[in-house]
């Protein structure tokens, strides 16, 4: 038992009322905007540093959108990379003090092995027509996933040697805190990626709504706010949470009717090797084509309409919003919890009056993990476009072997008539 307890006493085994303190995050806002609101309380004064940056950020969005495809896949890596810094910070500020090496280095060297096997597998997927035409790129892609392990399997044992008597235990804490990030930022900023893919409209439109429902929710909770909705989130009301919640839908319905009008937003993004840009035109599909809607019995004496017409993808817009306004919080408040956990306000200060980006991005992770099984669950099907570009990829012989498969399926279908042989 003696021993037992002198090993024990070894490792690091503080409680949470232990943990260090983490410096709060100076006060990043403008001095012009201080000077220009200096008369104003406290609330109030918050109230505009929060509005006037959320204009301009939603400006700033607008502006990336209207450049494209590949300006918004920049801007997700972009925050991507911002929100695991400052959570991984986050874990060096507090552990500090203990001098733990290479945890810092090992954390940068694991997030871009991670990004190394997405982005390739997203290129695989995606850009086979390009790679083909470049043999060091088939290279890197035929032997991708084993290339990725290798890495990883790198930044493994060098964890490993880096171990030091009296803080294993600690250490591992650590190798966890980076794992449980990079699940959390990367993976989760890959599906964004892969619902772009799908369309813009599958990424605006769940990204909106989030962005609305955390506007309207705190519209209604600074106005109208009396009944506290959650203990991790003090300021969080019921109004604020339904408020938020019809504004969500009302402005899913109405957005998505915008957009699926226009093939800029509703075709999915694809990748064309002879202009070396991304492109999107398509025939739009039946989710996007105007149809008919009988209305139920009972919204027909309130509205005094029989039909309605209107695009399938509203009816899913619906859903989205519904788990964006009710769901989506949650991620919210998880992050509320985390932040309570050590002892902070928020993540950063990168934003003045809103935090971090991790602090304005917490919900759309939960989203984005949503709109991709949604999609695959619900949305997709298979995909002629795709499969081509896999079937060019085949070698002669092999191409032959699918055409004689299916001109063999075709004849049996009654589709082609089986040729005569003379």
């Amino acid at each position: 038992e003696v021993d037992l307890e002198e090993r024990l006493s070894e490792l690091d085994l503080r409680n949470d009322s232990d943990l260090p303190d983490v410096p709060p995050p100076t006060d990043s806002t403008p001095e012009i905007l201080k000077r220009a609101l200096s008369g104003l309380s406290a609330r109030w004064k918050n109230w505009w540093i929060r509005g006037i940056l959320t204009l301009a950020m939603i400006s700033v969005f607008f502006l990336i959108i209207y450049l494209g495809s590949f300006m918004l896949m920049l801007l997700v890596l972009s925050i991507q990379v911002k929100c695991y810094h400052e959570i991984i910070t986050i874990g060096y500020r507090v552990y500090h003090s203990y001098d733990l090496p290479w945890f810092r280095s090992l954390s940068w060297y694991f997030l871009l092995c991670v990004n190394y096997f997405f982005y390739g597998e997203t290129v695989a997927d995606y850009f086979a027509t390009f790679v083909q035409r470049r043999e060091q790129l088939q290279f890197l892609i035929r032997y991708h996933r084993f290339i990725s392990f290798a890495l990883y399997l790198t930044g493994f044992c060098m964890f490993v040697l880096s171990l030091v008597k009296k803080h294993y235990r600690l250490q591992f804490y650590m190798f966890a805190w980076t794992h449980v990030t990079l699940l959390i930022t990367v993976t989760q900023s890959h599906l964004v990626i892969q619902n772009l893919f799908e369309g813009m409209i599958w990424f605006l439109v769940p990204i909106s709504s989030v962005i609305c429902n955390d506007i309207t929710a705190y519209i209604f909770g600074f106005f109208f706010g009396r009944t506290p909705l959650i203990k991790l989130s003090p300021k969080k009301t019921w109004e604020g949470f339904i408020g938020g919640f019809f504004s969500t839908v009302v402005f899913g319905f109405i957005f998505s009717y915008f957009l699926a009008q226009h093939q800029y937003f509703v075709c999915p993004v694809e990748y064309n090797s002879e202009t070396n840009r991304f492109v999107t035109e398509c025939e739009p599909s039946e989710l996007f084509q105007i149809k008919k809607y009988s209305v139920p019995p009972l919204l027909q004496a309130v509205l005094g309409w029989e039909t309605v017409n209107m695009y399938p993808f509203q009816m899913h817009s619906i859903a989205l919003s519904t788990f964006a306004s009710l769901i989506g919080p949650f991620g919210g408040f998880f992050a509320s919890g985390f932040k309570r956990a050590f002892k902070i306000k928020d993540f950063a200060d990168t934003i003045p009056g809103h935090g971090g980006i991790m602090d304005r991005f917490d919900c759309q992770y939960l989203m984005a993990t949503f709109v991709h099984v949604y999609i695959t669950s619900f949305i997709r099907g298979p995909n002629p476009s795709k499969l081509l570009k896999q079937l060019l990829i085949l070698q002669p012989e092999q191409q032959l072997s699918v055409y004689k498969t299916l001109k063999s399926h075709l004849v049996e279908k009654g589709i082609l008539q089986p040729s005569l042989k003379g």
